[in-house]
C-alpha cells in the first residue's frame, strides 16, 4: 500500500519475482484495493489488512495506533514465521518502527542501520547508514561497519572485505569528533580496515564498505542519485538539438544505455535494515514493478545467504 507508484506497481513488481525467481510471494493491503489487482495475477498469496500508514505519519506512533496496518502485519508475517523477509516502498520510519518493535532487534546491536548498494569503477560496494540514524555516536559507527562488512562477505562475495570511513579527508586525524574517534576504535577491531575515504572515493573503487552517520550517508547518496539523473536527462534533452547529436546519439546509444544500468538504483531494488531480527527491506518511495521486483530479490538473497545470523555471529564475537 505505500510507494508513489502503488498499489498496482507493488503488485505487478510482486508477480514479476514470483514467476523469475520461483518463489512464493503475500501481498499484504486493503482488500478493495488489491483484489481487483490479483485477477490478472493469481500465482499470489494475499493478506488482507485492515489499515494503512501514510506517508506524513508520524512513524512509531502510527505502528502503536494501526496494529493491522499493511506494514505492521507484514512484520508480523515474518515474527511468526509465516514469511522469511518482507519489503514496502511506504513510509521508511514506519518500516524501521514496526522491525524494530515487532521484530526486534539481534542482541547486542545498538541500532539498526540501512545501506546501500552503490556502483563503482570496478563494481559495487555498500554504503551506510543512509538514513536510519540521523544522531550516531562512535559505537554505532563501529557496529555499521561490522554488519557491513558481513553484508559484503554474503551479499557482494567480498571475501576480505576492505571498510572504510567516510570523512572529509584521507588523513586519521581529519573529520569531526565522532569520525576521529570510530577511526580509533575501527583501527584497534579485528576488521579489514582501510581508514578514510574521501566523498569522491565512494565511487571509486578503492574499498567495499563505505561507512557514515545516518544523516551524512542520507545527504551523499540522494545526491549521487539526483547528479545521475541530472547527467542523463540533460544528455537526453541536448544531443538531439542538432543533426550531429541526432547521428552521435545513435552511436552511443548502446553504451549509455548501459551505463545508465549500472547507476539505476532500481537494479538495486531496496536495502536490507541490518540488526533487526530478520529481514527486513526498505524500497525507494518512487520504486515501480522493476524496483519491486529487485528488492524482492535483495529479500530472497538475504534469506539465502544467512545475513541475519551472519550479523549476529559477528555481533556476539564483539
Amino acid at each position: 500500500m505505500g510507494g508513489d507508484n502503488a498499489p498496482a506497481a507493488i503488485v505487478e513488481g510482486a508477480a514479476q519475482a514470483a514467476r523469475e525467481y520461483g518463489i512464493e510471494v503475500l501481498v499484504v493491503g486493503l482488500p478493495a484495493r488489491i483484489q481487483p489487482l490479483l485477477d490478472t495475477h493469481p500465482g499470489l498469496r494475499f493478506v488482507p489488512a485492515t489499515q494503512v500508514i501514510g506517508m506524513d505519519e508520524p512513524p512509531a506512533q502510527a505502528v502503536r495506533q494501526k496494529q493491522d496496518s499493511s506494514i505492521s502485519v507484514c512484520a508480523r508475517l515474518c515474527r511468526a514465521g509465516d514469511a522469511e523477509g518482507w519489503i514496502s516502498a511506504g513510509n521508511s520510519g514506519a518500516v524501521m518502527a514496526a522491525a524494530l518493535l515487532i521484530q526486534g532487534r539481534i542482541k547486542g546491536v545498538e541500532r539498526p542501520a540501512l545501506g546501500s548498494v552503490v556502483p563503482t569503477a570496478d563494481g559495487v560496494a555498500y554504503f551506510l547508514d543512509v538514513g536510519a540514524n540521523v544522531d550516531s555516536r562512535p559505537d554505532y559507527l563501529f557496529q555499521f561497519a561490522q554488519m557491513g562488512a558481513v553484508y559484503a562477505q554474503r551479499m557482494l562475495g567480498r571475501p576480505n572485505p576492505r571498510v572504510a570511513l567516510l570523512s572529509n579527508g584521507e588523513e586519521p586525524g581529519k573529520g569531526d569528533e565522532l569520525v576521529r574517534q570510530t577511526y580509533e576504535r575501527l583501527s584497534r577491531a579485528e576488521i579489514n580496515f582501510v581508514g578514510n575515504v574521501e566523498g569522491k572515493d565512494i565511487f571509486a573503487g578503492k574499498t567495499d564498505v563505505v561507512v557514515a552517520d545516518g544523516f551524512v550517508g542520507n545527504v551523499a547518496i540522494k545526491m549521487a542519485e539526483a547528479t545521475a539523473e541530472f547527467i542523463f536527462r540533460t544528455l537526453r534533452d541536448e544531443i538531439p538539438k542538432s543533426t550531429p547529436g541526432l547521428l552521435g546519439g545513435l552511436l552511443i546509444r548502446p553504451g549509455v544505455r548501459r551505463i545508465r544500468e549500472r547507476m539505476d538504483w532500481r537494479e538495486f531494488g531496496g536495502a536490507p535494515l541490518l540488526g533487526i531480527d530478520g529481514v527486513a527491506v526498505v524500497a525507494h518511495g518512487r520504486s515501480d514493478a522493476r524496483a519491486v521486483k529487485n528488492a524482492i530479490r535483495v529479500a530472497r538473497d538475504s534469506v539465502e545467504n544467512a545475513l541475519v545470523s551472519n550479523i549476529r555471529e559477528a555481533v556476539d564475537k564483539t
